[in-house]
């Protein structure tokens, strides 16, 4: 089987086959770190190296996750006075001073940690947007150290640039992750929230950006709104376009409260909206209008803010609340579900450099293997809600392979899993005795 071909080689068998496109009841793929083959088992040519058989099982593509705080890992358990009555409360009584707080050490055990749970839930990539108050200079590289370099996943990096800490280290550290420039690790340019972002700031961003993708909270909680027209006379995303900073494929978080206008600009500039579901339920900050979205054509990705690792959860959650915030039953269907899926893979491949998202000769051998055993017919034209309804609502792959070598297999990662989380415990303990936790 393909003896020219040098690259270790692995087939999985005997397996449903599912991409959000296409469907095979039993199949194969063969795959190095891309996809070799796929087709019918009928069809398996004669084959000598490694076999992973799959039966009683179905292969995705991994997930992604497109909008999270690593950073927050290491709060889990931190008795923090904590009495919230807006969300700017939230952020001043938790956030901030929880990252104010962390230094490049809590910051690379908070990502094998948040990396480590990430692919036991099916993540492969993500796309991280830190901030930590200590250590703004080699933040990234602690990150992409972790995530990247040590657990063998894709992600894409950026330091929130805010003025609660020092914008010139900043601008510095978001500089330096814009070289990262390979298929497993890329960098955007990080902003916090306008609200936490002086025109003096943004007008420093503009001159040094250069084209560059930013990676922004939007219009998370209305108070965000309220503040840039009480102070710039502006919404949130017109102070981003008056300096310039919106462009192709700029990442905007939540936009929960934008309007009609600032819509308009969002697809003018072809950037994306990365909705947080979960996360805008436990902040209480309302419900994001699908059809505002929807009707201005803005490409759709999905991301937890942090609040977990299970990002086939967030589908859901985005397919219930964009109905329930639209009070329509059938606000949403699955052909404009996997319009957004399928977006999305594309988005991120295009920032990769990569083919991704499809099992398929060429692209990248980044994918899961879940068991399911279906108790109605399956088939190509309802894969789809076996997988929503029989797998998103509890994802957990038996196996998660990325760049064609297996990390997890038989839910147990090839990590040394104590020390990891020995590691952090030892990290949080310093960390929560510089909060004043004892």
């Amino acid at each position: 089987m393909r003896k020219d071909y040098c690259e270790v080689m692995k087939a999985i068998i005997n397996v449903k086959i599912y991409d959000y496109e296409t469907y095979i009841e039993d199949g194969y793929c063969i795959y190095g770190k891309e996809i070799i083959e796929v087709g019918e088992m009928k069809n398996f040519p004669e084959y000598d190296d490694e076999i992973i058989d799959g039966k009683n099982k179905i292969l995705l593509p991994g997930l992604i996750n497109f909008h999270t705080h690593i950073y927050s890992t290491l709060v889990r358990g931190a008795s923090i006075p904590f009495n919230p009555k807006t969300f700017k409360d939230i952020l001043e009584q938790l956030w901030w001073k929880f990252d104010s707080k962390l230094d490049n050490t809590s910051t690379f055990h908070s990502a094998m940690v948040y990396g480590l749970e990430s692919l036991k839930n099916g993540v492969t990539s993500l796309i991280d947007h830190h901030a930590s108050g200590i250590d703004i200079i080699g933040s990234l590289d602690a990150l992409k150290s972790a995530i990247v370099d040590k657990l063998g996943m894709r992600g894409i990096f950026c330091f929130e640039t805010s003025d609660r800490f020092n914008v010139e280290q900043c601008i510095e550290e978001n500089l330096a992750g814009l070289k990262y420039d390979s298929s497993d690790a890329k960098g955007m340019f990080g902003l916090h929230a306008s609200m936490s972002l002086s025109e003096e700031t943004l007008d420093k961003v503009s001159r040094v950006l250069k084209g560059a993708s930013i990676h922004v909270h939007v219009a998370e909680s209305l108070e965000d709104e309220e503040d840039s027209i009480n102070k710039y006379s502006k919404r949130v995303v017109n102070r981003y376009t008056y300096y310039g900073l919106l462009n192709k494929d700029s990442i905007l978080a939540h936009c929960v409260h934008i309007d009609e206008d600032e819509a308009k600009l969002i697809i003018q500039n072809k950037a994306v909206i990365a909705l947080n579901p979960t996360s805008n339920m436990n902040n209480a900050v309302g419900s994001f209008n699908i059809n505002l979205f929807r009707e201005n054509n803005i490409p759709i990705i999905i991301g937890n803010d942090g609040l977990g690792t299970n990002i086939a959860k967030e589908w859901t959650y985005f397919f219930f609340a964009g109905k329930a915030g639209i009070k329509d039953a059938a606000g949403i269907g699955f052909d404009e579900l996997l319009k957004y899926i399928n977006g999305s893979y594309d988005y991120f491949g295009r920032q990769m450099g990569i083919k991704i998202g499809k099992i398929k000769e060429g692209y990248v051998a980044d994918f899961v293997l879940v068991p399911y055993i279906n108790p109605t017919e399956m088939d190509e034209t309802n894969a789809f809600g076996h997988v929503f309804f029989g797998l998103f609502d509890n994802f957990k792959p038996s196996c998660v392979i990325v760049k064609g070598k297996t990390l997890i297999e038989n839910y147990k990662s090839n990590f040394d899993e104590e020390e990891i989380y020995n590691n952090a415990l030892n990290a949080s303990k310093a960390l929560w005795e510089r909060l004043g936790d004892n």
